[in-house]
């Protein structure tokens, strides 16, 4: 019996790293394509035989791109709205699920269902154009950061670590004469490290990512995030769908540049500062995931 399941266990941990080691190629093979590419001569890329690794050395496409001036204020303006739009999500997320954590406070219920409710309706996207335009917040730096700060999934998950948190410190604060601002910045949010970092990543990779609402509520360039040069580039380099220009063309040419060197090169340094972050906050993410899954 003994011997059953220990090749039971065997075979099962067998099957684990396979099935570990197929989705690490699956993740890293077009991860690696990327940065290949962008650092392959251009004669490789038009036969189409680079797999992980570059062919030749070609770093013109990276020359090219970082000359762009927009790359740099896209950067900026991307750290600008991922770091803005993180600390208020942070803020008005604990700020809103503190008080349904206190036996005694009596908007706890209506706020719970408002809160549910919102989850399954929606305004839709005209409306929230209308609404960010009565607001007079279309084309300024607070319609990408203040719009969706607050989500309901967000505060039931700080609200259920709360809970997490023995509630006699609170009332052990109160005795000594604490306020609910105090408690909640000198006490729990202390103790919500892997709650927060873990959200803090989620907060700010979506924000990285988002390009969407930057093309909707943005019309100055000069305010662009860095996803929408990201864009831009994706867009003009495309020569098989005839938005490339014949003078842009010639002149990739005679830089021995394909478009898809700076396609491939916009990406790998838009990514970069994602894949530098994370592992900072990795050890956090471990707890932070497990977050709701005792207590609802």
């Amino acid at each position: 019996m003994v011997g059953r399941e220990s090749l039971g266990s065997r075979l099962f941990d067998l099957v684990n790293i396979f099935i570990m080691l197929l989705l690490c190629v699956i993740m890293l093979y077009p991860f690696l394509n990327v940065i290949a590419v962008s650092l392959s001569n251009t004669e490789h890329i038009l036969k189409g035989d680079i797999t992980i690794f570059p062919k030749g050395f070609n770093l013109s496409a990276y020359s090219y791109v970082l000359k762009d001036s927009f790359l740099y204020s896209g950067y900026l303006h991307s750290i600008i709205y991922a770091v803005g739009s993180t600390a208020f999500m942070l803020t008005f997320t604990s700020l809103m699920a503190y008080p349904l954590i206190i036996p005694g406070f009596m908007g706890k219920k209506f706020l719970s269902v408002f809160l549910v409710i919102t989850m399954f309706f929606g305004g839709g996207l005209i409306p929230t154009y209308l609404l960010m335009r009565n607001l007079h917040l279309l084309d300024t730096y607070w319609v990408m950061v203040i719009p969706g700060c607050v989500s309901a999934f967000n505060v039931f998950m700080f609200r259920s670590f709360y809970q997490s948190i023995p509630s006699d410190l609170r009332e052990s604060a109160v005795i000594d004469g604490a306020n609910d601002i105090q408690i909640l910045f000198k006490i729990y949010l202390p103790l919500s490290k892997p709650l927060l970092a873990t959200f803090a990543l989620f907060g700010i990779v979506g924000s990285w990512n988002s390009w969407f609402e930057a093309l909707i509520y943005l019309s100055d360039e000069n305010k662009y995030p860095l996803q929408l040069i990201l864009r831009k580039y994706l867009f003009t380099m495309s020569f098989d769908s005839g938005t490339g220009t014949a003078a842009m063309q010639a002149m990739l040419m005679q830089m021995k540049i394909d478009p898809r060197n700076i396609q491939m090169a916009i990406v790998v340094i838009a990514m970069f500062p994602i894949m530098i972050i994370y592992p900072f906050l990795q050890k956090y993410f471990v707890k932070g995931v497990m977050i709701g899954a005792i207590k609802g």
